[in-house]
Parts: structure tokens; sequence; C-alpha cells
């Protein structure tokens, strides 16, 4: 079983539907394989749109904890406040209590309170699903907003997709990255064969796509490029080639712009499955195959 991992430095370079599409053509596609899908954006998932499973299971995920002030122990010291750097605890009608807003869980207050009226509580800050659809099962998760610990929760929904692959003795994990190269994204790097980096040829996505491939050097993992809209700027497509080339990176694809991937996701489709005689379906399709075969893939006969 080999991990897939589709990333790009910056939002809306078309993680997604690349993902959805390979979600269809693992299924039915020229070379179907046994695949388990798992979207690693956890902050905005949106992979689910495209591929309409139903959910099967809901698990809540515990971040982060806040302090909670017991008014049957407090003797109104104050020190709680004193050393409280967020001002997260203020009196209250003669009690002391603690904004759950501005508490950073940092239990500064939990050790310098004497009587030991304060305690650190969990909280549920989101939740992450198995589902199952047409193109097999798809792991997600939704993160509340204002909540931290998403890198934390990328490692929930890729382990459970993981161990699922493995159960079902599937042959390639598909992940949907989250943008940017901070912590969510070192999480879904874990475990990962290979690495598709989407660029688009703009100023922000060249610089964006640099600063993956050197994510990827630092982690010494094998990353190839795929240019997406590769057409509405041609100077910076050649751009992002001769980079490329100079660093001995193999550029496997370049996918047009096409108003049928728009269409599609207005379908809530893969584009693949709502045209699949469009450009950008067929450059999809090559990249597909060139992926399968680099990572050395048999497809199921």
């Amino acid at each position: 079983m080999k991990q897939l991992v589709i990333l790009s430095g910056k939002g809306g370079t078309g993680k997604t539907s690349l993902a959805a599409a390979f979600a269809h053509l693992a299924y039915a596609g020229p070379h179907p394989i046994k695949a388990v899908h798992a979207d690693a954006d956890v902050d905005a998932a949106n992979l689910e749109l495209l591929l309409q499973p139903r959910h099967i299971e809901t698990h809540d995920f515990t971040g982060g904890a806040i302090a909670i002030i017991n008014p049957l122990l407090c003797q109104g010291c104050g020190i709680c406040e004193q050393v409280c750097r967020f001002d997260a605890i203020q009196m209250d009608d003669l009690d002391y209590r603690v904004d759950p807003i501005s508490c950073d869980g940092c239990a500064a207050c939990v050790y310098q309170c004497p009587e030991g009226a304060i305690q650190m509580q969990p909280q549920v800050v989101g939740q992450w699903y198995r589902s199952a659809g047409l193109y097999g099962s798809l792991f997600h998760a939704d993160l509340y907003p204002a909540q931290e610990n998403s890198g934390k929760l990328v490692t929930v929904v890729k382990q459970n997709a993981r161990l699922l692959a493995l159960d079902t003795d599937s042959q390639l994990v598909i992940v949907d990255g989250p943008p940017g190269i901070g912590c969510p994204v070192i999480s879904a790097l874990s475990g990962a064969n290979m690495l598709l980096i989407v660029a688009e040829p703009t100023a922000a996505g060249i610089h964006d796509m640099e600063r993956v491939l050197d994510l990827a050097k630092h982690f010494r993992l094998q990353a190839v490029v795929c240019i997406n809209k590769a057409d509405i700027y041609p100077a910076g497509t050649n751009q992002i080639e001769d980079y490329c080339q100079q660093h001995q990176i193999e550029v496997v694809g370049k996918i047009p712009y096409d108003e049928t991937v728009t269409m599609a996701m207005i379908q809530g489709k893969p584009v693949t499955e709502y045209q699949p005689a469009s450009p950008a379906s067929q450059s999809m399709i090559q990249i597909w195959s060139a992926l399968i075969s680099a990572m050395q893939i048999e497809p199921i006969q």
C-alpha cells in the first residue's frame, strides 16, 4: 500500500478537482486500482462535495484544553488572574471565571493556584468521519471555527485511512492535502511515497511551488509537478518547466484551462466522470497513468 499526497503552496490551485478525478479514475479509469481516499484539508474540507459519499461513522475530535475554576475550592486570591497572559480570567459576581474564547490552554493558572481549584478540561474542537461512496471510502473532518490542532486532526484522518487500506488490501491512499507549508501540510506528508504538487503559472503560484518543493526536499520525499491552467500564461508555464528541469523534478503533465471543470463542480462530479473527453479530463487521465507507473502500482486485472 502506497500513499499519494496532492499539495500546493496556496489554495485554489485545483488539488481537490484532481483528487476527485483520481478517485474516479482509480475506480473506473483505464488503469483501475483499489484505493482509499482522505481529505487532509480539515480547515476547509470539500472533497466530499465532488465524491458525494454518505457518512457511516462520526467521531468527535478532542483538541486543546481550557482552564475551569471550581468555585467551591476557589478562595478568591486572584493569583490566577495575575499569571494569565491572555486576560482570560476575570472576576464575575464575586467569583473568578475563565473566558473559554480567550483561554489559550497554557495551564499557568493551574500550576500557580494554591488551592488546586483549577483544572484543564479537554474540548471537542471538531469531528472526523468515515464515509462510503461510489469510488470507495473517504476519510474527512471538520475543524470547528477558530480551533487549533489541525495538524493533529490531519494525522487522525490519515491514520484511519491508512489502517482501512491495510485491512482491505488497498493499493493506494489518495490524500487531498491542505494548502501552505505549515503544520497540517507536514502532518499530511507523513508516510507519503509520492507528492504531486499542483502549480499555477502565476508569480504567487511559482513562489509557493518552490516552497513546497523545498519542504519535500527537507523530508527527502519524491515530488513531481503538474501545471494547472497551463495555457493562461505560457511564460509562467515555461518558467515552472525551466525550474523543474534545473532541479531534476519531473513535470508529469499540464492541464489546460477548461470551463468543463467548473461545470463538473457545479454538478458535484469529478470532471473525468462528467465529461471524460474534455481537454482537462484527458490531461488528468495522462497524469494519473504517469503517477501509477511511477509508483509501480499494478492495475486490477
